[in-house]
C-alpha cells in the first residue's frame, strides 16, 4: 500500500515494477551514503546494473515495510546482502 501510494500517476504500483533507470533518478535514487555498498559491488563487478536495479527495488520494499520515507544504508545493505549475499 506504501509503495501503490508513492507511485500514484505512474503506470506502476509495485516496487518491483518499476523500472531501474526510474529508480535511479528523478529524485528516488538513495544516493550517498545509503548507495556506497552499492555502488562498490557494481564497481568489482559482484554486481551488474541490472542486479543494481533489483537491489533498489528489494530496498525501497525493506524501506516500506520498516515505515521509512526512502531506503537508508540500513535497508540497501539488507536488500545487497539477500540478493547476493554480499554483506556490507
Amino acid at each position: 500500500a506504501v509503495a501503490a501510494e508513492r507511485l500514484a500517476g505512474t503506470p506502476w504500483r509495485t516496487n518491483a515494477e518499476v523500472p531501474g533507470p526510474w529508480l535511479r533518478g528523478r529524485g528516488f535514487h538513495p544516493g550517498g551514503a545509503a548507495t556506497a555498498d552499492l555502488d562498490r559491488a557494481l564497481e568489482r563487478g559482484a554486481i551488474t546494473m541490472r542486479g543494481y536495479d533489483r537491489t533498489l527495488k528489494l530496498a525501497w520494499s525493506l524501506a516500506d515495510l520498516d515505515g521509512r520515507g526512502r531506503p537508508g544504508a540500513d535497508e540497501v545493505g539488507r536488500a545487497l546482502l539477500l540478493r547476493k549475499g554480499i554483506p556490507a
